[in-house]
């Protein structure tokens, strides 16, 4: 089983997709490591990462079926 990756604004942009999928890496780590080799150009974009629609701000393990969506820096008020 495979996890879905949906990105949005400028790093769907980069990356030249809006969604993908993947065999799940074991981590949010290890995920952020395959795209930075896979998509090169996300090295230096700043963004957040959502599992299952929470954001996540450390390290968490993934499971398959998992739907992750990459998140572009917003702002507002």
């Amino acid at each position: 089983m495979t996890i879905k990756i949906k990105a949005f604004g400028p790093i769907a942009d980069k990356m030249n997709a809006r969604e993908l999928e993947l065999d799940p890496p074991g981590n949010l780590d290890d995920l952020r490591k395959a795209l930075h080799e896979k998509y090169p150009q996300l090295v230096h974009l700043d963004f957040a990462i959502a599992v299952d629609r929470k954001i996540i701000r450390e390290n968490a393990p993934l499971s398959p079926g998992s739907e992750v969506a990459l998140l572009p820096p917003f702002s507002g008020g």
